[in-house]
């Protein structure tokens, strides 16, 4: 028996990430390992999986059907969170890139990569040819 508070959690989950029930596919197996007759009479094994994304899940750690049900959904779930706060991470640093190209150097940057380019300067002048000197 799965409590209502954990019922109510999962749909907030749900509505807050907008994933829709018909883009979930739910498959039910026969688990593996120990666990004898259970096991291998019942499909307590919940196979789930998000269309859109392609994300696939397989649960098996309960012994009930709905214990199995409500685990894999909460794994789904945070794996399509995951992905969608990684989406969100990447546009937010593109943008703060771009910012930060497009801003212009402050005086003491610009004071300090001219003086870089004169050492530079000096550097080079110092390695050409000594002329000789008419006197």
């Amino acid at each position: 028996m799965i409590s209502p508070v954990k019922e109510n959690f999962l749909r907030e989950q749900i509505l807050r990430l907008g994933v829709r029930e018909e883009d979930i596919t739910e498959k039910f197996v026969r688990s593996r390992g120990p666990g004898g007759q259970n096991v291998n009479k019942v499909s307590t094994c919940v196979h789930l999986k998000h269309l859109p994304t392609g994300i696939e899940v397989k649960c098996q750690e309960g012994r009930s059907q709905a214990q199995n049900r409500l685990l894999a959904r909460q794994i789904l779930l945070n794996k399509i969170e995951a992905v969608f706060s990684k989406n969100v991470s990447e546009e937010k640093s593109r943008l703060e890139k771009i910012r930060r190209q497009s801003r212009k150097r402050s005086l003491r940057a610009k004071i300090k990569i001219l003086e870089s380019k004169r050492r530079h300067s000096m550097k080079k002048s110092f390695r050409a040819r000594v002329s000789e000197f008419s006197e």
